[in-house]
């Protein structure tokens, strides 16, 4: 399915490890590596170190803590707690760990944030959409209102006192598809960090979290590539101490009537976004970065490039549906001095040449 990224852009890591580009003598540190299949996507674990055990032994444990998350986030386990919590909608408040009460708190939060663009109940509304090629015609309009009728984060109920959520629907569920990975992403990060992993990468799919530098003393770096030669990269973003989300519809879409509909439901009408072909969140946090690339894809260009320009290390890089490419306001591209690129103070450049 990557091919479809060519038709815009593509994020990808690189890990240069057979040059020392830094000056002076090289480390000996090496970028030990793990790929795998975690929360239903491709995870990516990177561990910079000298000690090749303690690297393997540290991605290990990041691995462990991914699989523990989902354990206990994951919708789709009936013995999860988000299972339970979405079986007792309707009829009663049950009591979870704090650190998922402490989740859903923060959901709430982006819910209110994004007037409703990011929301964990909008699974109502998605279980009307198929995007694994066998839809062939929209939902029926009043089908789509009944399922709005039972998104809304306002009817969370969540009591601190003995860290219980309530679902007031019975027709309500929750599901942190929007948040998930980016809060997993932290997690491996923070006990990849406390092993002594002084630098590493946890990717999930384009969830990306970065801390230290490579072993050339350089900082990582994501390529974005040229739309017309998917193979060239013609800008790069610094992504040191930092995570790099997207969120897009060049994977997951229907094709119907010779529309195309993306994945990403406005949990506010139950119809798929427009207006954007793809989100990329830069900011220090990965779990932010997730929510705020769904919520920003929903808001579209205008109100969602308005909304991260008015959060403090909050950046963002959007495609429009028109292959238009607008940055926020301190967002900084290195572009190629080789290639006709636009000019660093203009904002708004076409993604095609």
């Amino acid at each position: 399915m990557l091919h479809r990224l060519s038709l815009f852009f593509i994020v990808c890591l690189l890990l240069i490890q057979t040059q020392a580009i830094a000056k002076g003598a090289p480390s000996s540190a090496k970028a030990h590596k793990k790929v795998l299949l975690l929360m239903g996507t491709r995870f990516e674990l990177v561990a910079v170190s000298e000690n090749e055990q303690l690297a393997n032994n540290a991605i290990d444990a990041g691995v462990n803590e991914i699989k523990r998350i989902e354990a206990l986030i994951s919708e789709w386990q009936p013995t999860s707690q988000t299972s339970a919590i979405n079986r007792a909608a309707g009829s009663m408040p049950v009591s979870v760990d704090p650190e998922l009460y402490n989740l859903i708190s923060r959901s709430i939060k982006i819910s209110r944030l994004t007037d409703g663009a990011f929301d964990i109940s909008f699974a109502a509304a998605y279980k009307l959409w198929k995007f694994d090629g066998s839809m062939t015609r929209l939902p029926a309009p009043e089908d789509v209102a009944a399922s709005v009728k039972h998104i809304g984060y306002q009817r969370i109920k969540l009591n601190p006192a003995n860290y219980s959520v309530y679902l007031e629907d019975p027709e309500m569920k929750i599901g942190f598809g929007a948040i998930g990975k980016g809060y997993a992403a932290n997690r491996a990060r923070d006990v990849m960090r406390k092993m002594g992993i002084k630098a590493g990468v946890v990717n999930a799919a384009g969830d990306m979290t970065t801390w230290g530098k490579q072993p050339d003393g350089q900082p990582w770096y994501v390529g974005i590539a040229d739309p017309a030669e998917k193979e060239k990269v013609f800008s790069w973003l610094m992504a040191s101490e930092t995570a790099i989300v997207t969120s897009g519809d060049y994977e997951k879409f229907a094709q119907i009537d010779g529309k195309r509909y993306g994945h990403i439901i406005d949990p506010r009408t139950g119809y798929p976004a427009t207006g954007l072909k793809s989100v990329t969140i830069i900011c220090p946090d990965a779990e932010l970065a997730d929510a705020l690339a769904t919520a920003t894809y929903v808001l579209g260009p205008e109100d969602g490039l308005y909304l991260i320009n008015q959060l403090k290390g909050v950046e963002c890089l959007l495609i429009t549906d028109k292959d238009e490419m607008l940055a926020s306001d301190n967002l900084s591209l290195h572009f190629y001095q080789n290639r006709k690129s636009p000019e660093k103070n203009n904002k708004t450049a076409k993604a095609q040449p």
